[in-house]
C-alpha cells in the first residue's frame, strides 16, 4: 500500500506509520476558538508523538436548512487558517464545494478535503488535484455515503489520470442505512487500502443521524456523541492510518453539528488511547 507524505511538514501516512491525528473544528466560529482548539490539539499530539494536521471547514454548504449556520465565508475563512497556520507552525485541513475554490484553497491547505457528497463530482475533484499537487499538498477525499468501499477506485484512477501522481488520501465516513442514520463496515478500511491509498476513519461524522434532530425538529443533523470513541478505536484497530475528529469547548452551544463533536477536553484521553491501539496492530517501520 502506498504511503504519502507532507514533505515540507516531515508527515507521512500509510503502512507502519504513526498514526495521523487531523483534528480541529466543525466549521470557524472565530479566530479566537480556533487558536483555542489548535493549540490545546497540538500540544497533546506533541506529547504523544503522534503527528497532527489542524482542520476546520470555512463553510459547511451541505446544510439541512437554509437558516443553518454555514461559517465566516472562504476569504474571511482562509484568512484565519493562514493565521493559524503560521502561529502554531501546523498543517492545516479544509474542505472546498466550488471548482473556482481550487487555487486559493490549495494555496492556504496542505490537506485539502473533497466532502462525501461531491466526492464523483469530476470538474471539482480533478481541479482540486491539480492545485494542491501545483502546491505540494495532498488530496483528503471523503467516500460518499452511497459508495462501496471498492468503488473508491474510480475515484483514486480518475486523479491519478489528471494529475499522473498518487496523492490521494480516502476517509471512511459511514454509509447510510435506512433512513436517518449511517453505520461504518470496519472491513471496507482494508478494501481501499488494497486500492492503494492510504484510509483515516471519520468518527465524528460517521456518528451523526442525517435530518434527525429533534431539537431542531429534523431541520439540522442529529448525532450519537457517545458513539465517536467506539468509532475510531475500531477504526484504528482495523489498521486505519489516520483519524479525523472535531472538538468544540462546549459541543451544545457549537454553531454547527454539536451532537456528533467531542468536547476539547476528551481529545488527551482518546489520541492517547488511540496510539496505543495503533501501536498494537500496526508497529511502525
Amino acid at each position: 500500500m502506498a504511503v504519502l507524505a507532507l514533505k515540507d511538514r516531515n508527515i507521512s501516512i500509510g503502512t507502519s506509520q504513526p498514526l495521523v491525528v487531523i483534528a480541529g473544528l466543525n466549521v470557524l466560529e472565530d479566530l479566537e476558538l480556533a487558536r483555542d482548539a489548535a493549540r490545546h490539539l497540538k500540544a497533546v499530539c506533541a506529547d504523544l508523538e503522534l503527528p497532527y494536521v489542524f482542520k476546520a471547514s470555512f463553510d459547511k454548504a451541505n446544510r439541512s436548512s437554509i437558516r443553518s449556520y454555514r461559517g465566516p465565508g472562504m476569504a474571511a475563512g482562509l484568512e484565519i487558517l493562514a493565521r493559524v497556520k503560521d502561529e502554531f507552525d501546523v498543517p492545516v485541513c479544509t474542505d472546498l464545494h466550488e471548482v473556482d475554490q481550487a487555487e486559493p484553497v490549495a494555496a492556504v491547505a496542505d490537506l485539502v478535503q473533497i466532502p462525501a457528497f461531491l466526492c464523483r463530482q469530476t470538474d471539482l475533484v480533478i481541479a482540486t488535484a491539480e492545485a494542491t499537487k501545483a502546491r505540494g499538498g495532498l488530496l483528503h477525499v471523503k467516500k460518499g455515503q452511497f459508495l462501496a468501499p471498492w468503488d473508491s477506485r474510480n475515484i483514486l484512477d480518475k486523479i491519478k489520470e489528471a494529475v499522473g501522481v498518487d496523492m490521494t488520501i480516502m476517509c471512511e465516513r459511514g454509509v447510510s442505512f435506512g433512513y436517518n442514520n449511517l453505520v461504518v463496515d470496519m472491513l471496507g478500511i482494508a478494501e481501499m487500502q488494497a486500492l492503494g491509498a492510504p484510509v483515516t476513519i471519520d468518527a465524528t461524522h460517521a456518528v451523526q443521524l442525517p435530518g434527525a434532530n429533534p431539537a431542531s425538529n429534523g431541520a439540522s443533523t442529529g448525532g450519537r456523541r457517545a458513539g465517536v470513541p467506539i468509532i475510531a478505536k475500531a477504526a484504528v484497530a482495523a489498521g486505519a492510518d489516520g483519524v479525523f475528529l472535531e472538538f468544540h469547548h462546549d459541543p451544545d452551544r457549537a454553531l454547527c453539528d454539536g451532537p456528533s463533536c467531542l468536547p476539547l477536553r476528551e481529545a488527551e484521553p482518546l489520541l492517547r488511547t488511540l496510539k496505543a491501539v495503533r501501536d498494537a496492530v500496526s508497529p511502525q517501520a
